[in-house]
């Protein structure tokens, strides 16, 4: 079958979703109403709540969503099942589940003062399942800044070219945003600078590679970046969000927007037919086609990250109600389409050899052998995008590698500002002095480093993907108790709670009897003290999960 096709009626899916079952939750669920003032305007400080753009606005909380999961995920899915399980569950799952997800989540927030999920859920189902979800939350933040901080020094050292223009583009962003706040210059011409700048560097990178010696201050080049960025972060997430954290993220957007752009007419004018199987088994290495593959492709459909972002750092810089339908529902989405596109590479652009042998565009061989996702999605992207005239395999193979370090950079400071306002929530009345954003921003900065750098974080990745989506499950519950108190529908999120709820548990149930089997008891012991947690969280919401009232 040829690619243009499922490519076609994927994007015309996404688009009708968005216009049709987005518009539909904007007024029967979120009753968006632009007379209320968003807490950007209401809690102006400068810092955190500050309204932003719309445009820079989508850039921050899209390219903070993104990261590596709708690139890393899809390409597992094809590898275990097949493209047609995998591109089905985007499809479906990005619009009644994922895009829901993001969308009441951000306004949900919004509509309580811009406070966190976990800080909801303590006035909506009690002060126990704040704690829980808190620490639940908290703890997966950090992993996620310690994976994203070793996989980014890890490709500032296998790609030294794109180490100018990563650190170039934190300096363009504090220029960006003092040009548009403080002198009122207006976004496009801003923008255009901007990226002529960043693609000047990304030139000038290319030109003059910065390779670090073996040693560097008593740490190998791998650990001297990560250490680098970790400092990074605390400073990103310290800062006010207008100067450094929503420019540099909005123009990381442009980098994705280019690409994808680039990427799907490379598709159009290659339109390869796809010679991966639509089902590869029911059953992989892995685990059963259900519950993993729907745990494997996590920010492609669905992703409790998201929220945690939707209610943390967007919903404090939202300008009005009537724009949080553009910003999560259609973030979602435009997600949806990269994901398609990964799994477009996968099943098209690389070639399907379960033999493994070597070979340059060798799916299995890449993913398996080589063990390289990355190496994998810039590969594919590179052999699409050669099709374009003036564009060889090796450009589009770098520009592939560029577009997913920045939003790796960008979910890990993000993260790091998340982190924070969750440690303030939950400590900061008791402790004052955990109100101060440096000392918030350096705890779990220090704890993010020691599982990065020691290398801790390889013992519980392996359970990350199955409790981020019980993420989405809980936060689902605690936007669905939200709805039933101020007496709207709660049917359109209770339903992908319930599922994603056991879904998540079954894929845990299903990791930790074999961790056992394995006799990795650490891993099969915190498996079952996730579903333990999430028990306790069920039975509080009991009166939400299992009432028939208020479903209409």
């Amino acid at each position: 079958m040829n690619t243009l096709i499922i490519a076609f009626i994927l994007i015309v899916w996404l688009i009708l979703g968005y216009r049709i079952y987005g518009s539909f939750i904007e007024k029967r669920v979120v009753q968006a109403d632009n007379s209320r003032p968003t807490p950007a305007i209401e809690f102006y400080d400068g810092i955190d709540y500050s309204p932003a753009k719309k445009a820079l606005l989508f850039g921050h909380h899209f390219s903070s969503i993104a990261g590596a999961g709708p690139i890393i995920g899809p390409l597992l899915g094809v590898l275990y099942f097949g493209w047609l399980g995998a591109i089905l569950w985007v499809a479906i799952g990005s619009i009644f589940l994922g895009a829901v997800h993001d969308y009441t989540s951000l306004m949900t927030s919004v509509q309580n003062k811009g406070t966190s999920l976990a800080d909801i859920s303590e006035k909506t189902l009690g002060l126990r399942t704040k704690i829980i979800f808190s620490v639940f939350l908290w703890l997966a933040l950090a992993l996620v800044i310690a994976v994203f901080a070793v996989v980014a020094s890890q490709t500032l050292v296998s790609q030294p070219e794109i180490v100018m223009p990563t650190f170039g583009l934190i300096f363009i962003a504090m220029i960006f945003g003092w040009l548009i706040y403080k002198k009122g210059i207006n976004v496009p011409t801003a923008t255009i600078f901007a990226l002529a700048f960043l693609f000047f560097l990304i030139y000038l990178g290319d030109l003059y590679p910065v390779r670090l010696p073996a040693q560097i201050l008593g740490l190998s080049p791998q650990s001297f970046w990560f250490y680098i960025l970790i400092v990074y972060s605390l400073f990103a997430s310290s800062l006010p969000v207008w100067f450094l954290l929503q420019p540099r993220d909005y123009i990381s957007t442009w980098i994705l927007f280019i690409g994808l752009g680039l990427g799907y007419l490379g598709l159009i004018v290659s339109h390869p037919s796809i010679n991966a199987p639509a089902i590869v088994s029911f059953s992989s290495k892995g685990g059963p086609l259900w519950p993993i593959l729907f745990t494997i492709i996590a920010c492609g459909a669905i992703s409790g990250f998201h929220s945690v972002v939707a209610g943390g750092t967007t919903a404090k810089q939202l300008p009005d109600e009537a724009s949080g339908k553009f910003i999560g529902f259609g973030g979602m989405v435009t997600e949806a389409a990269l994901a398609g596109l990964v799994i477009f590479i996968a099943s098209s652009a690389l070639i399907w050899d379960p033999t493994g042998t070597q070979s340059q565009f060798g799916f299995q061989y890449l993913m398996t052998s080589l063990g390289d996702p990355i190496q994998a999605f810039a590969t594919g992207y590179g052999k699409f995008i050669s099709s374009l005239p003036g564009l060889s395999l090796t450009s589009g193979l770098f520009f592939g590698i560029v577009m997913l370090n920045a939003f790796v950079l960008t979910s890990l400071d993000t993260g790091t500002r998340l982190g924070r306002f969750i440690f303030t929530e939950l400590l900061s009345k008791k402790i004052s002095i955990f109100k101060n954003r440096w000392i918030s921003s350096a705890f779990i900065l220090v704890f993010a480093a020691v599982l990065g750098g020691t290398e801790g974080y390889k013992v519980i990745w392996p359970i990350f993907g199955a409790s981020n989506q019980l993420v989405a499950a809980l936060a689902l519950i605690v936007v669905s108790s939200y709805l039933v108190g101020v007496k709207r529908p709660k049917k359109y999120t209770i339903y992908p709670a319930w599922f994603m709820l056991i879904t998540t548990i079954g894929a845990l149930l299903y990791q930790g009897y074999h961790f056992f089997l394995s006799k990795s008891y650490f891993l099969g012991s915190v498996t079952f003290i996730l579903i333990a947690l999430a028990l306790i969280i069920v039975y509080d919401a009991r009166t939400i999960l299992f009432s028939r009232k208020n479903k209409m």
